[in-house]
This record gives structure tokens, sequence and C-alpha cells, in this order.
């Protein structure tokens, strides 16, 4: 069996228990109001601002025994850099803030997320990265299509018009990614990588849940 089939199957509990997020659950098939678009959009445009330097931090860590995954982080981080001003265009469109987003942190759940993953790259093993990239494609690939469509009806918008840019472009490039991802993680055999990768999986998936909790973006609707 190769890994990427064991990391599926080691982490799939947890990405089906995403759908039983009531929040998350009703933004797939019911949308958010615009407010809720807006807080949701601040909260994932600080996700793809650190979404490069933390491939970057596993990276400069990764030695020759993971030279394809150094040189594909490499590659991946020509692709992804500047997705983030995707991200702020449709903060704009729906008439948010590009200021308060660049200015002002982002929810507690997304600050753990990210400090997370700086420190599974850092301390622990620089494969984690790829349970980041693995969770936030997975979730992309699979509702990004959905929801963006879910959304912009709830506000009675159409996803061309603006304000969908990052969601719906990620929907189709990142099921393309998954496809890539399988390929490079079947490479990685040493054991303490692999169980890197399923830890920062799973944890990925439980704190992007957490997202969508009391303490979640929704703090930032009243805002």
């Amino acid at each position: 069996m190769s890994f990427f089939i064991t990391l599926i199957e080691m982490t799939d509990a947890e990405r089906r228990s995403l759908e039983s997020i009531p929040k998350l659950h009703s933004m797939i098939h019911h949308g958010l109001s615009l407010g809720e678009y807006r807080a949701f959009l601040h909260d994932l445009y600080h996700i793809v601002w650190h979404f490069c330097p933390i491939m970057a931090a596993g990276a400069t860590r990764l030695d020759d025994r993971f030279r394809d995954v150094r040189y594909d982080l490499y590659r991946r981080i020509q692709e992804e850099q500047g997705h983030e001003s995707w991200v702020l265009e449709d903060i704009e469109a729906v008439g948010g803030s590009v200021e308060q987003a660049r200015a002002e942190p982002p929810s507690m759940p997304i600050q753990a997320m990210i400090a997370f993953n700086y420190h599974m790259a850092d301390r622990h093993h620089p494969c984690s990265v790829l349970g980041m990239l693995y969770m936030l494609e997975v979730v992309a690939s699979v509702y990004g299509g959905r929801v963006s469509d879910s959304i912009a009806q709830a506000i009675g918008r159409k996803v061309d018009a603006g304000g969908f840019r990052f969601l719906s472009s990620h929907a189709t490039m990142d099921a393309d990614h998954v496809a890539e991802m399988n390929v490079l993680i079947k490479t990685i055999q040493d054991p303490a990588a692999q169980e890197s990768i399923i830890q920062s999986t799973r944890v990925n998936f439980y704190q992007f849940g957490l997202m969508f909790g009391d303490g979640g973006f929704v703090t930032r609707v009243a805002a």
C-alpha cells in the first residue's frame, strides 16, 4: 500500500468530521451572510499569507534525503506566491476593508493553526508542511466550488461578478495539486517523515474546523 493511501485512510475521519460542524455544514449548503463572508475572507487572507513562508520554513530544513520534497516546495512557492492578493481583491469586491484585513490578526483558531505549522517545520520535522498542504488542498478541491456557489446565492451575487476569485480558482487548481501530491507522497519512505505528515494533517483538519466554532471568524462579524 502506498503512503498516500495510508495518509488518506489515517486522516479521512478528521476530514469527514468537518462536515458535522454546524457552521461549516451550513456554509457548504446554504452559504454565509455578507458579514460572515467578509469575516471568513479575513481569516482566509492570513492563512494564505503564511502559506508560502511556512513552505519555505520547511524547505530550508530538508536535507538531501528529501531532495524531491524540497524541490517540490520550491515549485509550489513559485505557483502560490501572490495569491493572498486574490483574497484581498475578493474582500474589496464584497465591500470589506483591505486595510483592516492586513492590519488585524485572524481569529484565535487560525493564529494557533499558523503557529502550529511554523513550530512543526522548525522543531519537529520539515516534511510536516505537507500535512498543511494536503489539508488545505483537499478542503479547497472538495468544498471550494460548492462553497462559492452557496455563498454567492446567499448574498445575491454571481460568482463571476467578483468576490470569489480565490475560492473558485483553487477549487480547480487544488484538485490538480492533490494529484501531484499523490506522486510526491509516494516517494517518502522515512517512517519519521511519514508520521509527521499524518500528525500534521490531523491537527490541521482539527484546527481548521475550530475556525467555524464560537471563537472563529464569526467573532469578527459585529466588528
